[in-house]
């Protein structure tokens, strides 16, 4: 059985509340990443993703540095315990529609867990039990 906490990744990146949309998207583009985690302490209380920003500030033409990280995330947000296993964040998804899920440990955020972590999984799988069928 596998675990989320044995497919996530731990190098979470966040954002506050109050930090400017501006410098959400700094940060997305120095990680190279889709979307951030917003925090408060160290619990996510929303999500931005590219599409976000696309939807609620670059098509109604509005200044990023004028406009927080909690005036366009997604909220409330989807978590999930580390030791859920891959099929319920695969379960919840599905439910959720969402292909990223902050994961927790003991109300902390501890990493996320993507559609993509999964399908990895699963595919890594299916490699190994193929070499069975191939003598």
């Amino acid at each position: 059985m596998v675990l989320v906490r044995d497919i996530m990744s731990k190098d979470v990146k966040v954002v506050r509340r109050n930090s400017s949309v501006k410098e959400v998207a700094t940060s997305m583009n120095k990680f190279n990443i889709g979307s951030i985690v917003v925090v408060e302490g160290h619990r996510p209380v929303g999500m931005i993703s590219e599409r976000d920003i696309l939807r609620r500030v670059v098509e109604p033409c509005l200044r990023p540095e004028t406009l927080t990280a909690e005036q366009i995330m997604t909220s409330p947000v989807v978590t999930i315990n580390e030791t859920a296993t891959m099929d319920e964040a695969a379960s919840l998804m599905a439910k959720t529609k969402v292909r990223k899920i902050p994961v927790m440990n003991k109300q902390r955020l501890s990493g996320i867990v993507t559609f993509t972590d999964i399908v990895t999984k699963v595919l890594s799988t299916f490699s190994i039990l193929e070499e069975l069928l191939n003598p």
